[in-house]
């Protein structure tokens, strides 16, 4: 039987690999988008032929139980959320609804249609927020510091009480950082990426940063969706905490980037505190183990190899003319 999957946030990084993933294990894969973002689906690139869609409004309590009740899915992803924590402070309210309003909507309307669906929530590593001991694994108390991380929480234990309460299969992954050549150009991977192919190219001569000694737990983002898929396959719902287990700092990653093209990085970056983030996290770095030891689950992609893909990615948009991430980039 061809197991269908839902899909939140199909546009985003997330939601293309994780077509492409299932796509390629034959499941019929249904994203759901709000009427206002079907002009996003060209992020899809080449999968947009290939997945259904089925416009809602992730806010309509009815709509969506329509939807999944019509649908009736094997699986749902849930990973409907504004992909730029900073934003979050300009809309806590939205913010919550979007996050946990659609979380919770979507438990209601397996609980009440009476499916045995497996539900994934999108969980993150701002949970952790301020932290007390590092590295952070499952048992890590949860200290959020903005309203994106607070959302992430509360949808969180939501799932977690509906699996209590009403016996669903649902669970969640603690993600940590994942990258790709799909993020958008404000996050400061894809910007260290992009200057660094526009400096070679001569098209730019700097690069601003904030906090070069930031650090974070990166990855890529098509190993980390492969763990989202693994979860729902095991005979118990449980979290699992996603991430290299390895802190790299801002200054890892630019001068990972500007070796990709040859270029010492020391020449053409320059400090700008107006960028520093006020709650910046200095030690958000993952203990993988439970993914490893009961999913079977570890990266394939390195630091190095993830900044390569990026890099030599952008290249070939600015040579090509293009500087948007909606392109068709492969796992591996």
């Amino acid at each position: 039987m061809t197991k269908t999957a839902l899909i939140t946030g199909i546009t985003g990084q997330d939601g293309y690999y994780l077509s492409h993933l299932l796509l390629n294990r034959n499941y019929r894969v249904v994203g759901l988008i709000p009427p206002h973002r079907e002009p996003n689906l060209a992020k899809l690139g080449s999968l947009a032929d290939k997945v259904e869609i089925y416009t809602v409004d992730l806010k309509d309590s009815t709509a969506l139980l329509t939807a999944v009740e019509q649908l009736r899915p094997q699986e749902i992803y849930n990973l409907a959320a504004p992909s730029f924590v900073p934003d979050s402070w300009k809309d806590p309210l939205g913010t919550l609804d979007l996050i946990t309003g659609t979380a919770t909507r979507f438990l209601e309307a397996v609980r009440q249609v009476g499916l045995s669906t497996r539900f994934y929530q999108a969980s993150s590593s701002e949970m952790f927020g301020d932290v007390s001991c590092s590295p952070q694994d499952e048992n890590t108390p949860f200290r959020p510091k903005n309203p994106y991380a607070a959302a992430k929480l509360h949808a969180h234990w939501t799932m977690v009480h509906h699996r209590q309460r009403y016996g669903l299969f649902a669970c969640s992954g603690i993600l940590y950082n994942h990258e790709s050549p799909l993020r958008p150009p404000q996050f400061v991977t894809r910007k260290i990426s992009l200057a660094a192919a526009s400096i070679k190219l001569g098209l730019t001569n700097t690069l601003e940063i904030g906090n070069l000694d930031a650090k974070r737990d990166w990855g890529f983002a098509g190993d980390y969706v492969e763990a989202m898929w693994r979860m729902l396959q095991v005979d118990e719902p449980e979290e699992y905490v996603i991430g290299t287990g390895k802190l790299h700092s801002v200054r890892d990653l630019v001068a990972a980037a500007f070796d990709c093209v040859g270029l010492d990085w020391r020449q053409y970056v320059v400090i700008n505190t107006s960028l520093l983030r006020p709650d910046e996290h200095f030690q958000l770095v993952a203990n993988p183990s439970k993914a490893k030891n009961k999913l079977g689950w570890q990266t394939q992609v390195s630091f190095e190899q993830l900044l390569e893909k990026m890099v030599l990615t952008d290249l070939q948009r600015l040579q090509s003319g293009m500087t948007t991430p909606a392109i068709s980039p492969q796992r591996g």
